[in-house]
């Protein structure tokens, strides 16, 4: 009954399906307390109050029929001129509400623009690691995902490899910054090198090349790092965002597209972006969230918690002997396999009630993903397992 097409996409998906039932599996078995399940970036941290109060207010003190019914596809007006607002005060942009259209999240904003530009064929570049997802959105559309190989050393964008992958076919490039799976955060001088080269490509090719910015951990960084906003370096850039990090809000799906009056034809593109908004289903964004966007657009969750997970488990196990790059953002420790076969280190850590995703979900193998958007608690009990790993591979 299914499609040739969907077939290729289940058996990708099945590793993390098969973790997920695993760690049910292994939790009534065990108990839920002594299964220490890192495979899934769910935040753990509450959304902040803001959001409860707004949504409080705005139930018991708009209209109703205002609130919960339809309105334009692009979302409201006024949500979205906040939106612009705040990225303007922020960036030292010029959005307006025509260059913001409210999205089901991330996901749904890169599937609209995905649909917008791309052809049969086309080619869309991504930096490795990467979220897995981005080669079912780039095949949704028939165009084709070409992987740009990473430099493990520092997993900045491999610059030179990018470049010789660009041709005549390429439509974009998606930049996910900071990096889900490497933590990693994309410097300055990064982003201005590949300007440079996009903008020499483009006029080679003689179209421009369409940067994709994928956003969702932008406010979850350490240390004072900053994210570099892609839009003032090179102009062709549309910037994909959710809340679901920055707010705790995964489960509420509301995101922004933001398409500059710099982007080529952008008048075209935001409205062929928002006619794909409908045409896939959306329609629009959830009106109630839209609401709360407006509200509390400029409030951010309470990084500390991640920031507190994040130096126990990272000096934890560079203390135990495990190779792996220090998280400027997001909330994913890249731990490099002590195993050849990273399956197979994968394998020993269940043994031990640990639940890892393996690096090659990410076109990255001979490493492994821990998502530490869990209780602190959780990493406390899992340290004396870990330990156990290391002595397995003789790093202890």
């Amino acid at each position: 009954m299914i499609s040739e097409k969907m077939r290729p996409m289940i058996a990708g998906s099945s590793v993390i399906r098969a973790m997920f039932e695993e760690g049910i599996k292994m939790a009534a078995i065990y108990g839920k307390e002594n299964v220490y399940d890192f495979s899934l970036g769910n935040p753990n941290v509450p959304a902040p109050d803001c959001v409860r109060q707004a949504i409080l207010d705005i139930v018991n003190g708009e209209d109703p029929v205002m609130v919960h019914g339809y309105m334009p596809n692009a979302g409201y007006e006024d949500v979205r001129r906040a939106v612009a607002d705040s990225l303007n005060r922020r960036f030292g942009m010029d959005y307006g509400p025509e260059n913001i259209i409210m999205t089901v999240g991330a996901a749904s904003g890169l599937n609209d623009i995905l649909k917008t530009i791309l052809d049969p064929g086309d080619e869309v570049l991504v930096f490795a690691p990467f979220f897995g997802e981005y080669g079912s959105y780039v095949g949704n559309y028939d165009g084709k995902l070409v992987i740009v190989p990473p430099d493990t050393d520092t997993f900045q964008p491999n610059l030179e490899e990018m470049e010789k992958r660009i041709g005549a076919k390429t439509k974009a490039l998606i930049v996910n910054n900071p990096n889900n799976p490497s933590g990693v955060v994309y410097s300055e001088e990064t982003i201005r090198r590949m300007a440079e080269i996009l903008e020499r490509k483009s006029r080679e090719i003689g179209h421009p090349i369409l940067v994709i910015s994928d956003e969702p951990y932008r406010e979850l960084v350490y240390d004072g790092v900053q994210v570099p906003y892609i839009p003032k370096f090179y102009k062709d850039t549309v910037v994909v965002y959710s809340y679901s990090k920055s707010l705790s809000l995964p489960g509420e799906r509301i995101g922004y597209l933001a398409i500059s009056r710099q982007v080529t034809d952008w008048e075209d593109v935001a409205a062929a972006a928002t006619i794909a908004h409908r045409i896939l289903g959306s329609v629009n964004a959830p009106s109630l969230m839209q609401r709360v966007i407006m509200r509390c657009v400029d409030a951010t969750t309470d990084i500390q918690v991640y920031d507190r997970n994040r130096m126990l488990l990272y000096g934890s196990l560079k203390e135990y002997g495990f190779q792996c790059m220090k998280p400027e953002g997001a909330f994913y420790l890249f731990v490099k396999s002590p195993d050849e076969d990273e399956a197979r280190f994968c394998q020993v850590c269940k043994e031990h009630r640990i639940l890892v995703v393996p690096g090659s979900s990410f076109a990255c193998p001979g490493y492994v993903r821990i998502a530490y958007c869990v209780s602190y608690e959780q990493i406390e009990r899992s340290l004396p397992a870990f330990q156990e790993v290391a002595k397995a591979y003789g790093l202890l």
